[in-house]
This record gives C-alpha cells, sequence and structure tokens, in this order.
C-alpha cells in the first residue's frame, strides 16, 4: 500500500487521497482500502465512496467513542488497517461484466462526425472502442453513470460544444479519455456513438446499480435488430 493522506471534509465525511494522478494502478489502491474497510467497520462507519484517486469515508460521529477529536480518532483506525498486511482472503475480487452496444446510426447520432474528427471510419471508431477492457472508476453525475477509462489515445475527443437537452437512456458515449453510458434521459456533452438496451439503473432491486466502481467492461456489439428485441424484452421485465 503507498502512502496517502487525510482530509476532514466534514465533522463526518474524512477523504483519503492516493495520488493526483489518475491511473488504474491508483484506483486499485482505492478499490482495496474500501474493501478492508467495509469487511472491518469500525463504530459509526456508514459508507465508503470511491472517486478516480481517492476514498470518502463517511460515519456518524455520535457513535465513535474516544478521549482524542473523533477525526484523528477515525483517521488512526483507518491507517492502522490499511498498513496491516494483507491476507489472502483480503484480495480484491473484479467483476468482469459485458454491455451488448448497437453502434447503428439511427441509434448513434454523433458517430459519423466524431470518426471524421477523428480521421477515421466508423467501423474503425467502433472497432478501437470494442477493443479495450474499461476500468470503472466511479460513478457519477447521475445515479448508476459509470465513468469507464481509458480510451485508447485514437479516440480520445472533446466534449460537445454544444450539450444536448435530452440524452436517450442507455446510451453509449466518449469524451476526453473517458466512455460512459447514459442510465437516464438526462441532458448531456458527450459524443454518443452507440446505444445499450441494458438498464444500469433498477430503482425497485435490492441494488439498484448494475455495475460499482472496480468492475472491469467489455462492450459487446449487437445489430439494431438484436438491439429491439434486447429493449423490448427489458421493458416487459420491468412491467412484469
Amino acid at each position: 500500500m503507498r502512502s496517502f493522506t487525510f482530509t476532514s471534509l466534514s465533522e463526518s465525511v474524512i477523504l483519503l487521497m492516493f495520488h493526483n494522478t489518475i491511473s488504474e494502478d491508483v484506483h486499485l489502491q482505492v478499490m482495496h482500502a474500501k474493501q478492508r474497510i467495509e469487511q472491518t467497520p469500525f463504530p459509526g462507519f456508514t459508507e465508503a465512496v470511491p472517486a478516480y484517486t481517492s476514498l470518502a469515508i463517511h460515519f456518524q460521529p455520535q457513535l465513535i467513542e474516544t478521549t482524542n477529536s473523533i477525526s484523528s480518532t477515525v483517521q488512526q483506525y483507518i491507517f492502522d488497517l490499511l498498513t496491516q498486511p494483507v491476507t489472502e482472503t483480503q484480495q480484491q475480487t473484479e467483476r468482469l461484466i459485458e454491455i451488448p452496444v448497437c453502434y447503428d446510426e439511427t441509434v448513434a447520432p454523433d458517430l459519423i462526425e466524431t470518426a471524421r474528427q477523428l480521421q477515421l471510419t466508423t467501423d474503425e471508431l467502433i472497432s478501437i472502442h470494442l477493443s479495450k477492457t474499461y476500468r470503472l472508476y466511479m460513478l457519477g453525475f447521475t445515479p448508476g453513470f459509470p465513468y469507464l477509462g481509458k480510451l485508447d489515445e485514437r479516440i480520445i475527443t472533446q466534449r460537445k460544444q454544444q450539450p444536448r437537452l435530452s440524452v436517450p437512456a442507455g446510451s453509449v458515449a466518449i469524451a476526453g479519455e473517458q466512455t460512459g453510458i447514459y442510465p437516464f434521459a438526462t441532458p448531456g456533452g458527450w459524443n454518443i456513438i452507440g446505444q445499450t438496451p441494458v438498464q444500469l439503473f433498477n430503482r425497485s432491486s435490492e441494488n439498484p446499480f448494475l455495475l460499482q466502481a472496480g468492475d472491469q467492461v467489455q462492450f459487446k456489439q449487437i445489430t439494431l435488430q438484436e438491439f429491439y428485441a434486447l429493449s423490448s424484452s427489458t421493458k416487459k421485465s420491468e412491467e412484469s
């Protein structure tokens, strides 16, 4: 475990910062810390929320008994826990999730223009996007939106200058070094190059999020016909 620093964000949140550079190695440290804290929670612990290079530890200060400051007590507990040797049962496990994506132009409104800007054919852009397994760094700006990276440098692109007022749910998009999936119909400025029929957020489920930080995600290309068939199946499942 590399060094990390503490910052008190509030009386009930402490931030662990592992580095100021986004990388898979740093994110592995973040997820390892999250797993260890969740496996051995301290009194008052409620949640550990990962981001690219940091981990926010939420707790209930009224449940922590100490003669010192609550912040220093929590920090000492975390430091002691994370500097202990890792046992075999504490090794981090990762899920590999396959997401079907249709890249047909009828559901990928930015595919042609994005390929043109990148000086690629649409088939080349699709092939490059499919060629990698992506790490899910964090869920943001709406519930269940996965920030996946990093993109192959050949398809790194800027956000749209004029964001859309509404991006369809399931839209698969790229911006900067990342790719993501819109769980809901929301405003957005990423370049839409495909769409998935998979539902990323289900409020009626015990765990409403299909994906979680630390997952490995692979995209699998499907036809427009397959997309509509799977979309219909998903809709019927929601209604039943």
